[in-house]
Parts: C-alpha cells; sequence; structure tokens
C-alpha cells in the first residue's frame, strides 16, 4: 500500500500464539520457541514505535497459562526478568515509556524487582508505551473492577447514578489508555482467550497464520494495510 494511504492505528494490541507449537515444528523444545518469540516481540515493539503507533499492547503471560509444567513456567519467568533488563537499551533509545498490566500474584520476586526498574527507569519517555499483559485474565480484570466500584458505593465514596461505561474504564487495568484499534492474533487461532474483553469491543481484528516467532515488519503491515481499508462505523451506518 503506498504510504500516504497507511492509516496507522493509534493502539495495537497483540496475542503472541504459538511459540510452543513452532518449537515444536522445529524439532526443540518448547522453550526455544519461547526466547525465539521474545526477540520478535523486541523487534515488533520496534517497528510499531518507528511507524508511528501509540500504544502497543502485548498478551505475554495469561492468567490461564499457570496450568503448564512446572519446568516451562520456570523458563518463562527467567525469561521475563532478563526481558526487562536486556531491553531497557532498546527502550531508552527508542524513547518508550513501558507500563504493565496484570496481577502481580505468583511472579516471582526477582522477577517483579526487575520489571519495577524498568517502569520506573521509562516513566518519563514520551514515545509509544508499551503494555505488557502479564499474569493477565480480562474476567479477573472486571470482577476486580466491579469489587472496587460496589466497595466505593458502600463506603459512600461513589454514588450508584455515576456509574457509567467511561467510569467502569477507569476502574479497569487500561484506565487512561485508549481502546485498542486493531487486534493482532497469531498461528491462525480465531479467539480472545481472555484477553482485553472490554476494551477490545470495537477492535478490528486480523488473524495470522504465521506463529508468533516467524511473525515479521511485512506482516505488522500487512495487518495495518487492511486495518487502513476497513469502514469503522462503531454501530452506526457508512454515510456516502
Amino acid at each position: 500500500m503506498n504510504e500516504t494511504l497507511r492509516i496507522i492505528p493509534k493502539h495495537i494490541a497483540v496475542i503472541m500464539d504459538g511459540n510452543g507449537r513452532w518449537a515444536t515444528r522445529q524439532g526443540k523444545p518448547r522453550f526455544e520457541g519461547h526466547r525465539q518469540g521474545a526477540l520478535t516481540a523486541r523487534q515488533i515493539t520496534e517497528d510499531c514505535s518507528e511507524l508511528g503507533v501509540e500504544h502497543l499492547t502485548l498478551y505475554c503471560l495469561s492468567s490461564e497459562n499457570w496450568k503448564r509444567p512446572e519446568e516451562e513456567l520456570a523458563f518463562l519467568m527467567q525469561l521475563l526478568r532478563h526481558y526487562m533488563i536486556e531491553e531497557r537499551t532498546t527502550m531508552m533509545k527508542n524513547n518508550i515509556r513501558l507500563k504493565i498490566i496484570g496481577r502481580r500474584e505468583r511472579i516471582p520476586d526477582s522477577a517483579l524487582e526487575e520489571m519495577d526498574k524498568t517502569v520506573k527507569l521509562t516513566a518519563a519517555n514520551t514515545g509509544m508505551t508499551l503494555h505488557l499483559a502479564i499474569n493477565y485474565g480480562s474476567r479477573a480484570e472486571i470482577v476486580g473492577a466491579v469489587r472496587r466500584i460496589v466497595d466505593n458505593v458502600l463506603q459512600q465514596k461513589l454514588s450508584p447514578e455515576k456509574i457509567d461505561e467511561t467510569l467502569f474504564s477507569n476502574y479497569l487495568d487500561t484506565s487512561g489508555t485508549p481502546d485498542p484499534d486493531l487486534l493482532i492474533r497469531t498461528s491462525g487461532e480465531l479467539r480472545l482467550s481472555n484477553y482485553l474483553l472490554w476494551q477490545l469491543s470495537y477492535a478490528e481484528i486480523w488473524v495470522a497464520s504465521a506463529y508468533w516467532p516467524d511473525f515479521n515488519r511485512d506482516l505488522l503491515l500487512e495487518a495495518i494495510d487492511v486495518f487502513s481499508k476497513r469502514q469503522r462505523r462503531f454501530g452506526g451506518v457508512e454515510i456516502l
């Protein structure tokens, strides 16, 4: 597509699916897929920043992923810690700010410490915001928001009449962040997997057959080009 016709989404959300299957197809252990997936995440983050995307949200670890084998989970926690350390230089070079959404429970203290350091280090950056969804589940996020709203009502800090969609959004992990315009999912799967269920209400969805480790700039641009051609009516009708 002509660069002048390309509409860059303000916020792209990604379900990075297929690391394990990529490794299996290559005859490698699953952790090699996760290692390669982290390298892909670095490249796509830089690509999105360069293209002018304002927010990029990557689904790194779902709350359901704790069902995986202990050995794999231990590797993922180690990889998370190393990612937080190694990617600081990339984030600072590209003026990227890091934010984390999800629950802190079950994440090792060593990884949490490095996460907090990187968030603090990049807090003043003014370029793209990279949101990492770690130990995240959208249903739990929504239930947590409801509980906090109910608690505020019971404490008479909030009137029930004030509750609307905008207020509810402010109680979610993504408070202050615009909803995604485009959702990209890899590995050909056609489901949301408990990811940003509230926030993706009007997102355009694009699915790649490639596994996440094989995702690249060309596929990213293909997704953006498809997004550029879609009519976003938000429940209305196209005005001719």
